[in-house]
């Protein structure tokens, strides 16, 4: 479990946009990755800029991801190291304008 726990941390703290999810940037094979990708997209962010990690290629990284973030669900992205959370959280966010300044490496508004 250590070697999965060790990957996943050097894929969030190697790339500043790391998104977890099935399938992969071009092509999403669920609702909630494909929803994903789509804010990235729209908060300005190319497909090849992310770091998409294909869950379905690797079970031991599927649930360890769950474990990493103490988060349950697929998609999860990472900002910078920082977990943001799954595409729900980032719509709410990218609608209130915060993800777009968390990934322009802005501090929100207080």
């Amino acid at each position: 479990m250590s070697d999965v726990r060790e990957r996943i941390e050097q894929l969030v703290k190697n790339n500043d946009i790391v998104l977890f999810m099935k399938g992969n940037a071009s092509f999403p094979m669920c609702g909630f990755s494909g929803r994903a990708v789509q804010i990235l997209k729209a908060c300005g962010v190319e497909p090849q800029n992310i770091a998409a990690v294909n869950v379905l290629d690797d079970q031991e990284i599927r649930q360890g991801i769950k474990d990493f973030s103490h988060w349950p669900t697929i998609p999860q992205l990472y900002v910078r190291g920082e977990f943001i959370g799954g595409s729900d959280i980032m719509m709410e966010m990218y609608e209130s304008g915060e993800l777009q300044q968390v990934i322009r490496g802005q501090q929100p508004a207080a």
